[in-house]
């Protein structure tokens, strides 16, 4: 499979035969599982001494014939702390208890069971990210995303010169309008807007999108804000199919190169079969 490489004029400057993992069939049920496992969760809950931490002498206890016992005063065998004795007299009061004052929770959350347990296989994941992979060059897919460009073509994928990575963010920003269109770089536009309702007093006040990804080489360096990079050594399933499959990617040709050798020219899964002969 055979595919244009553009310069920062959105130009036709040669071709490049793309990797065979970019026209491999899509796994959708690989990816899905893939991401359920790859799911992170902050564990959250009270501390385990919540409820406990009073600072009056002691609890009681139902016992019989035991001094300072609850048992056969006519009180409720409710969790009880000591706040002020005389001989045998003592002041009571509830504690530990959900239905008293200072008390723990009832039912609290559990950190210990918000840990995400699932495992994938190594040869499932590697399935997964190359369909990730292959979706970024289908057209029905990324029209399944973005909804808005579900009558337009796209020419994806998308190599571009690894020129651009020497280039500042406003030129390539103009770079990318010109290779994708100026309708197509409106809808991956990395754009941030404040939150409507009650979500604004609770943490989360803005809402951004993914916006596009750009796949750059290993040795190649650029930062920004205004879109997302990606080494190709560091790019996961995450990256290209969280939300839905089809993300729009620009690759450098440097990036095609370094994919090509993660996943087709890896010396230690040669080696590894070699051995198994």
């Amino acid at each position: 499979m055979k595919t244009k490489v553009l310069d920062l004029q959105g130009k036709e400057k040669g071709s490049i035969t793309l990797p065979e993992f970019f026209s491999e069939k899509i796994r959708e049920d690989i990816v899905s599982r893939v991401l359920e496992a790859k799911k992170i969760k902050q564990p959250y809950g009270p501390s385990p001494m919540a409820g406990k931490q009073y600072s009056a002498s002691g609890i009681l206890i139902h016992k019989r014939k035991v001094w300072k016992s609850q048992y056969g005063r006519g009180m409720s065998r409710v969790p009880r702390k000591i706040m002020m004795s005389r001989g045998e007299q003592f002041n009571w009061e509830g504690a530990t208890s959900p239905n008293t004052k200072g008390g723990r929770r009832s039912h609290p959350p559990r950190p210990e069971g918000m840990k995400n347990k699932l495992k994938i296989n190594k040869k499932e994941l590697k399935t997964a990210i190359k369909s990730a992979l292959s979706a970024t060059a289908n057209q029905e897919k990324i029209s399944e995303k973005y909804g808005r460009l579900k009558d337009k073509k796209v020419d994806a994928p998308f190599v571009v010169d690894s020129k651009i990575t020497q280039e500042k963010t406003k030129n390539i920003l103009e770079s990318f309008k010109k290779i994708l269109g100026d309708e197509v770089y409106q809808v991956v536009e990395k754009k941030k807007k404040t939150r409507p309702g009650r979500g604004k007093l609770r943490g989360r006040r803005y809402k951004t999108n993914a916006g596009l990804l750009l796949v750059i080489g290993n040795n190649e360096k650029l930062k920004s804000k205004r879109f997302e990079i990606k080494k190709a050594e560091n790019l996961g399933i995450n990256d290209l199919a969280k939300g839905g499959m089809g993300r729009l990617t620009i690759y450098t040709e440097k990036a095609i190169e370094d994919l090509k050798n993660r996943f087709e020219n890896n010396p230690e899964e040669n080696k590894s079969k070699g051995s198994k002969k």
